[in-house]
């Protein structure tokens, strides 16, 4: 696979793309590419139109890009169109684990360095995941620095890891 630097105007989006991109998902991948780059390739068909990657580019153009990382397909037809739906339900299905996510959260927010918001969590959805973390007997978020301390279990019946 090789990676190749494009002009976004040489490009075009996919006119049959069955996903939409709304403001905000723009805007949650424009403060991602501003804070990070382009961390993976979009991909593209041999003739320039996108198979994987359309809020990418669209994001891109958004806050000024000339030019954007992308890898050529062969695929063609059908199989660029399947290609093109698995890239995004193949991430669709999976899960957050709503604990350890609101951990990395609030983290983030703490760290003056990340805008934690470009991660695409709302200040209601950061917090309203921060006030589900699990709390200790006392009532207490239970402290990352602590976690060495804590003793888990884990339920013979379901398999889920609890703090004791």
């Amino acid at each position: 696979m090789k990676v190749e630097s494009v002009s976004v105007d040489e490009i075009s989006p996919d006119p049959a793309n069955a996903r939409m991109h709304d403001r905000r998902n723009l805007d949650a991948i424009a403060g991602s590419l501003r804070k990070w780059g382009q961390q993976k390739p979009i991909v593209i068909s041999e003739a320039g139109v996108i198979v994987a990657g359309n809020g990418t580019w669209e994001a891109a153009k958004q806050i000024g890009w000339k030019r954007i990382n992308a890898v050529r397909t062969k695929l063609e037809g059908a199989d660029a169109v399947a290609y093109g739906i698995a890239d995004n339900r193949t991430a669709e299905l999976a899960v957050w684990d709503d604990a350890v996510l609101a951990r990395h959260l609030k983290a983030l927010q703490a760290d003056e360095s990340i805008d934690h918001l470009a991660a695409g969590f709302s200040e209601d959805e950061l917090m309203a995941l921060i006030g589900n973390l699990p709390k200790d007997s006392s009532g207490k978020e239970f402290d990352e620095s602590c976690a060495d301390d804590v003793k888990m279990t884990i339920c013979p019946k379901c398999g889920e890891e609890f703090p004791i």
